[in-house]
């Protein structure tokens, strides 16, 4: 399902492009490297000021590093190779302090790794370098949602027209500058029609006529390789058990596949260029989607509340699902929440919100969730207990979503399926990091005690970890996705070392 949530959600803050910040008078910033084709596409997302002579072990990546070269090594090029292994996106070097001008050999060695390299005169500070990044930021977040905030009206105007599908298809196309498929339950393949079907305003192209069980297009035509790459995607997430999501790019598109409940539908976008906000618009049109889309005839939710009342039990009340309890708690609209999930089931009294859902959720913006395994309505006094504690090791964490985890043990009995499962688990992460979580794992999540072991700072084994979690999607505080993460790297260790791919 869409992993954001309706325009009521916080979109993530854009970065701010160094033309940007080159363009900026008052600042009087001077590209001395990357000020060609690559500066377009560099995006700053925070500002750190450093002095240090390996300052690396302290960035997240996205950083604009501000220095004045007081313990620049004599080799820059090890320098300038440890910020673009940490993720810098750029340095600025401030003249007069230290140096009367930017080294030779620093520039030389920006320009050979690719390093965007600003210099900063004597008369601007870095704080204001700092405060300017972060009013742009400020300001892109405004407008990212007061984006998302029209698209939700306009979408819903579409939504409220006599053909309602193909009009919401085609205004969610024009306001994402791109694409968009609804492949139906059971419809045909878009890859068959690749390249030549793609533009067809909402048109059918499994043959006129056949209604909804023919897939639809809008918007602007995609190359042969991005349609059959998001065919692909499409195929993938809507066969059973396929993912929550799948994103994608080719040609130059960035492609994304959500299902819509749970019948098969899946909707599609491509677009050239992703925004934060684009994520939350695509969900509020996933949700409308799914309403106008999906068959319930006396298994809506209002007609289960209604045979509850009237004297069933939640088990006769309730489809057989399987469902999701969760439980919320953030700054956001409880309803908002409820229609990014599919669902009217919510409780919002208290601190705590609840919800009963079909999909199961993914992060949203401005909430932590704990959700639960799937469970048939049967065994949802146990799911609200799972649901529960999952929001504790949320908040405990800071995550903003953690799921009740069984172990998932069962699909590594057979040794196949173990090397599969272990391959597919870790494939998002680098060798690097590979040996970095088994030595983490293996030392009982010891940062000081991995760092012996690894021969590195104990900072760098923070943030090797802190990108694994994000890499694997994973809380690694919870017992169960450790011992899974463990048996899968034992797996590629019995296999000999096995790569991950």
């Amino acid at each position: 399902m869409p992993a954001t949530s309706s325009a009521s959600a916080t979109p993530p803050t854009p970065g701010v492009e160094l033309t940007a910040l080159l363009a900026d008078r008052e600042l009087g910033l001077r590209a001395l490297t990357g000020a060609g084709e690559r500066a377009p596409a560099v995006a700053v997302h925070a500002v750190h000021a450093s002095e240090m002579a390996d300052p690396s072990p302290y960035l997240l990546g996205g950083e604009l590093l501000l220095t004045a070269g007081a313990q620049l090594e004599a080799d820059a090029d090890a320098y300038v190779a440890r910020l673009v292994a940490a993720g810098a996106a750029a340095l600025g070097f401030g003249v007069a302090p230290v140096y009367e001008e930017v080294p030779p050999e620093l520039a030389a060695a920006c320009a050979r790794h690719g390093l965007p390299l600003l210099e900063v005169p004597p008369r601007t500070p870095f704080t204001a370098v700092a405060r300017t990044v972060w009013r742009l930021m400020a300001e892109a977040r405004t407008r990212e949602l007061r984006r998302v905030t029209e698209a939700q009206q306009s979408l819903a105007a579409a939504a409220a027209r006599p053909d309602p599908v193909p009009a919401l298809l085609r205004r969610l196309a024009a306001t994402l500058g791109g694409h968009a498929t609804l492949l139906p339950a059971g419809g045909q393949d878009p890859g068959r029609d690749a390249g030549q079907g793609t533009g067809q305003d909402a048109g059918q192209s499994a043959g006129q006529g056949t209604g909804q069980a023919a897939t639809r297009h809008a918007g602007r035509d995609l190359p042969p390789e991005a349609a059959g790459a998001l065919a692909a995607l499409l195929t993938r997430v809507g066969a059973p058990g396929g993912p929550a999501t799948a994103t994608d790019a080719a040609a130059g598109w960035q492609l994304t596949a959500y299902p819509l409940g749970g019948e098969g539908q899946v909707l599609g976008v491509a677009v050239p260029d992703r925004t934060p906000g684009d994520h939350a618009i695509t969900a509020i049109a996933a949700v409308l989607l799914t309403l106008l889309t999906t068959h319930r005839p006396a298994g809506t939710e209002a007609g289960a509340l209604t045979r509850l009342l009237l004297g069933g039990s939640p088990a006769e009340a309730l489809g057989p699902g399987p469902w999701h309890v969760v439980h919320a708690r953030g700054t956001g609209d409880p309803q908002a929440l409820a229609a990014a999930l599919g669902t009217v089931l919510v409780d919002a009294r208290g601190e705590e919100v609840r919800l009963l859902a079909e999909r199961e959720p993914g992060p949203l913006p401005g909430w932590r969730l704990g959700v639960s395994a799937p469970a048939d309505p049967g065994a949802l006094a146990g799911a609200e207990a799972q649901a529960r504690r999952a929001l504790r090791r949320a908040e405990a964490a800071r995550a903003p979503l953690a799921r009740h985890t069984a172990g998932g043990l069962d699909a590594l009995l057979d040794p196949a399926e173990a090397l599969t499962h272990a391959r597919e688990l870790l494939a998002p992460l680098a060798p690097e990091q590979v040996r970095t979580l088994r030595a983490w794992l293996a030392h009982h999540g010891s940062w000081d005690r991995t760092a012996a072991a690894l021969g590195v700072h104990r900072n760098t084994v923070r943030q090797r970890v802190a990108r694994c979690t994000a890499l694997l999607g994973r809380d690694l505080d919870d017992p169960d996705t450790r011992m899974e993460l463990w048996f899968a790297l034992r797996t590629l260790d019995r296999q000999d070392n096995s790569p991950v791919t």
